[in-house]
């Protein structure tokens, strides 16, 4: 095992996590707050809902990391966008910026001013209060171009990416400096981990990535390191296409959903990353047998050497996936 990968594995490791088994790092929002017995928006607005919730969890599917992640509006919020809940539904971030006037005004705010920014700071630090050290607890921010997405609507985005370039690249930089403020404060509250959400690059070319993505990312992961952590990118759909692009990025986990080939994102990145993923969430662990679950597990296993895989699925766990599913995929990645 190379230098980089022993790192990641040192970082990763629970008391529990010494015995040969597959990590296992599912993502709960929706299912936790379920459980739980409180709404989606309950689970993003209280960090004490969020925190409680995914250790309810962590005691029934005895998973290898916990993680802040819950939606995408808190740096949204911070810098001034009317976020709007309702109960069960994801919540819906009304547009902020319309013009290059609108960027050129948009301040970067104090992550510790803001009441969602703050709210998830103080969510990594109930979790490292509760579980101590060394459990792996993963902070979680958006990523340049989708907190741009966010700020500006996906479908301006997209169009201002070809129509106007330097006003996307300016707003990029903001969200930037944003990102990097918030991924510190979560590090200095005790996440050893900072996810990436970065969704809306699965939607646009390689060339476009290389372009408008690549620099911010290699600058973002690495400041990131340089402050103690590990990177885990998420990029919801099929990423296969800029693969390439982000070997050069220095990431530690990449997620991996459900449509792309392991086996090839392995062979692209190489062996000093952690592959995380691939089941599909919806057609196999929420509503596959267990003879489904088995053999997509199995597929995935001998795709990928056990150095280099997290089992999860593609995405997020949904609201109603059984319980018994998730039981037996954590059962059965005990057995590698």
């Amino acid at each position: 095992m190379n230098v980089k990968l022993e790192r990641i594995h040192r970082m990763l490791v629970t008391p529990k996590t010494d015995d040969g088994r597959v990590y296992f790092h599912p993502i709960l929002m929706m299912h936790a707050a379920t459980l739980y017995g409180k709404t989606y928006s309950d689970f993003m607005l209280d960090h004490a809902v969020l925190v409680e919730s995914n250790l309810k969890l962590l005691e029934m599917y005895d998973h290898d990391a916990v993680s802040v992640i819950s939606d995408p509006c808190r740096e949204a919020s911070a810098f001034g966008a009317k976020v709007i809940f309702d109960g069960e539904n994801s919540p819906k971030c009304e547009k902020l910026i319309f013009s290059m006037e609108d960027v050129e005004a948009l301040q970067v705010p104090d992550v510790y001013e803001c009441e969602r920014t703050l709210d998830r700071i103080k969510g990594v630090e109930l979790f490292r209060k509760k579980l101590g050290n060394p459990f792996p607890i993963i902070g979680w921010i958006e990523g340049p171009l989708a907190e741009a997405a966010d700020l500006s609507g996906i479908s301006d985005l997209l169009m201002n990416m070809i129509i106007e370039p330097d006003m996307v690249k300016l707003l990029q930089q903001k969200c930037l400096c944003m990102a990097k403020s918030f991924a510190l404060a979560q590090i200095e509250a005790g996440a050893n981990i900072i996810g990436v959400g970065d969704a809306v690059c699965s939607q646009i070319s390689q060339e476009m990535y290389d372009e408008f993505c690549l620099p911010l990312h290699k600058e973002l992961f690495d400041f990131i390191h340089e402050h103690g952590a590990l990177v885990k990118l998420h990029i919801c759909g099929n990423i296969t296409h800029i693969l390439h692009s982000l070997k050069k990025t220095d990431i530690d986990i990449l997620d991996v959903d459900w449509m792309v080939d392991m086996a090839e994102a392995h062979k692209i990145m190489g062996e000093d990353v952690m592959l995380c993923g691939n089941l599909d969430p919806v057609s196999v662990i929420m509503s596959g047998t267990k003879d489904l679950i088995k053999k997509k597990y199995e597929e995935v296993k001998v795709s990928i050497p056990q150095d280099n895989w997290i089992i999860m699925g593609g995405c997020e766990i949904p609201r109603d996936t059984p319980i018994e599913n998730m039981k037996y995929l954590r059962e059965i990645s005990m057995k590698y």
